[in-house]
């Protein structure tokens, strides 16, 4: 998705050779518009796997996720990373660890969002090593629900996470694919 991309090349700023910072326009301050556009993308991707729900984790994933939903006209559910005092034990968990935060969070979804029919596209703002997205679809068949495919907004490609849910045989469709951020400089897979 070239907008995407030059819109990474233009705000990104490339931290490490391991780290992308897009909070300018993903997941602190949020471009709406560029939004609307990945959000039109994914669902048109997606559209012929019959999808019931679009699920993403809080809090990154929410604005493609909502604009994915909107599109294909379905309910998007956020899955959260704590326990919630109003969940009681109505709920399927799971322990993902965060690339990002070098962390363990627990994963969670009410029941009452899922049924065994459901047909669920993840959404998530970025891929490096798959743990989220496995956390997420963990969830998803532990209520005997069917994964139709992941759409990722930023691939980090020199990380395991696209050949780990590949080969747990999922569908992984990324906007923007980084080869490398080596030396500051940020470059995409072509």
């Amino acid at each position: 998705m070239n907008i995407l991309k030059d819109k990474i090349l233009r705000d990104g700023i490339a931290l490490n050779s391991e780290v992308l910072k897009v909070d300018s326009f993903i997941n602190h301050q949020v471009d709406v518009n560029l939004m609307k556009k990945i959000g039109i993308e994914f669902a048109n991707h997606f559209r012929d796997k019959n999808i019931t729900k679009v699920f993403t984790i809080e809090s990154s994933g929410i604005a493609p996720a909502l604009f994915t939903s909107l599109e294909l006209n379905v309910p998007m559910v956020i899955l959260k990373k704590q326990n919630s005092k109003i969940l009681n034990d109505n709920f399927y968990t799971t322990e993902v660890k965060s690339f990002t935060k070098n962390t363990t969070y627990n994963l969670t979804l009410s029941k009452n969002y899922i049924d065994s029919d459901d047909n669920i596209l993840i959404i998530d703002d970025f891929l490096a090593n798959g743990e989220a997205a496995k956390g997420a679809i963990k969830l998803v068949e532990n209520a005997n629900a069917k994964v139709a495919g992941i759409g990722i907004v930023i691939e980090k490609a020199f990380q395991p996470g696209r050949k780990a849910l590949e080969d747990l045989g999922y569908e992984v469709y990324s906007l923007a694919r980084i080869k490398s951020l080596d030396n500051n400089k940020i470059e995409f897979v072509n």
